[in-house]
């Protein structure tokens, strides 16, 4: 049974930085597609940047030239920087990996890290 655990998410003043962590145990197949979404209150979940295992990356508009994503294929694990957070940025964000080499993975999900940008 494929889990994914985030960790990392807080409270944080503008301007601030954050690094979050997605940790992936018990999948049979490589997750070759992996990402975070995020779900601000009343807001449908978006993509915020994603990552394959054949080097593709992708980050939102929103997003660029403040977060970054990585991945350590040794230790399972992907991981999304944050600097120069905004107040917009708070919300639930959520891991998500994928079988396919997708910037879109949707398979499986993790439960999701609150991160709030507030003063």
């Amino acid at each position: 049974q494929v889990q994914l655990v985030e960790s990392g998410g807080g409270l944080v003043q503008p301007g601030g930085s954050l690094r979050l962590t997605c940790s992936v145990s018990g999948s049979r197949f490589a997750i070759n597609g992996m990402g975070w979404s995020r779900q601000a209150p009343g807001k449908q979940r978006e993509l915020v940047a994603a990552i394959t295992s054949g080097g593709r990356s992708y980050v939102a508009d929103s997003a660029k030239d403040r977060f970054s994503i990585s991945k350590d294929v040794a230790q399972s694990t992907m991981y999304l920087q944050m600097q120069n957070l905004k107040p917009e940025d708070t919300g639930v964000y959520y891991c998500s990996g994928d079988t396919e080499y997708t910037l879109r993975p949707a398979e499986f999900w993790g439960q999701g890290t609150q991160v709030t940008v507030s003063s």
